[in-house]
């Protein structure tokens, strides 16, 4: 994404804990930044994207953070996927220190944070998103404006839920297939032209059957959000039952040492209930 920016004309100031990474960007044409809050200080559009809420919280509001640094007038994009709550706090304590503020999580994984083709979804002012949009346009292909601060990532949120269930249907479906000694390759085919036929399906059923579990969005980053869903709908009262499943398949699977695998490795785990591979013919 940094290099999306850089390779638009943009100016950078970059920071990260881990300085191999920093150190990539500055070949690349990046300045370099000693922490969050003189990054801030040295940059009008500030734009985070950190793993959990908590990270938020210590890059924004902590010691040698952005508020720290950041001058007033100052805007801090958010593009980390958090609890919304999350989301309102830091934005509250942005407003008070005179600095807008705007959620715009992203979905799309690496392969589309690479080649410029996000869907990012913000909550912000009207007035903050117009004025970023030209900078997000840079990141991602679309680029929408769901709602006030913490509605970018109730809307990611959201999309998390549906990703996850699509998933696992999908492992369902072509674990019943290969037990039925189908070749999952042609039932994917034959279905995907059809009402069953979605985004999801079409990127993630090649790389099961093909078992390529490299992460494109890995099982514990997924595990987060949906711990977040779950969290954001226990304090709206909504119940998430399908949710809650998938949770607690991500959770099992990363304490099989599955947690650094892509997503669509959920598969495993119907696999391993069915004794049946994908792709291979099982005896009844």
């Amino acid at each position: 994404m940094a290099r999306n920016l850089l390779n638009a004309g943009h100016s950078l100031v970059v920071f990260d804990i881990l300085p191999d990474q920093v150190s990539e960007l500055v070949a690349a044409g990046a300045s370099r930044g000693n922490d969050c809050a003189d990054a801030a200080a040295r940059s009008e559009i500030i734009i985070l994207m950190l793993p959990d809420g908590p990270d938020v919280e210590q890059a924004v509001m902590g010691p040698g953070g952005v508020i720290e640094g950041a001058r007033k007038g100052a805007v801090v994009v958010d593009m980390s996927s958090i609890n919304p709550v999350v989301s309102q706090r830091v934005g509250a304590a942005c407003a008070a220190a005179g600095i807008d503020f705007l959620d715009a999580p992203v979905s799309g994984g690496e392969p589309k944070a690479i080649d410029g083709t996000l869907a990012i979804m913000a909550g912000a002012e009207p007035r903050v998103f117009e004025r970023v949009l030209p900078i997000l346009e840079k990141m991602g292909s679309s680029v929408k404006l769901t709602g006030p601060v913490g509605a970018g990532n109730v809307t990611k949120l959201a999309n998390q839920i549906m990703v996850a269930c699509n998933i696992v249907a999908m492992g369902e479906a072509l674990v019943l297939a290969s037990r039925a000694g189908l070749d999952p390759a042609v039932v994917f085919d034959a279905v995907k032209g059809g009402l069953a036929g979605s985004t999801v399906l079409n990127a993630k059923a090649p790389m099961v059957i093909a078992r390529n579990f490299q992460p494109g969005f890995r099982i514990k980053l997924h595990e987060k959000d949906l711990r977040n869903a779950l969290l954001a709908a226990e304090s709206m009262k909504v119940p998430l039952p399908l949710t809650g499943l998938a949770h607690q398949m991500l959770m099992a699977l990363m304490n099989d040492g599955k947690g650094n695998l892509d997503h669509s490795a959920l598969v495993t785990f119907i696999e391993r209930m069915a004794g049946a591979e994908i792709g291979k013919a099982v005896a009844n």
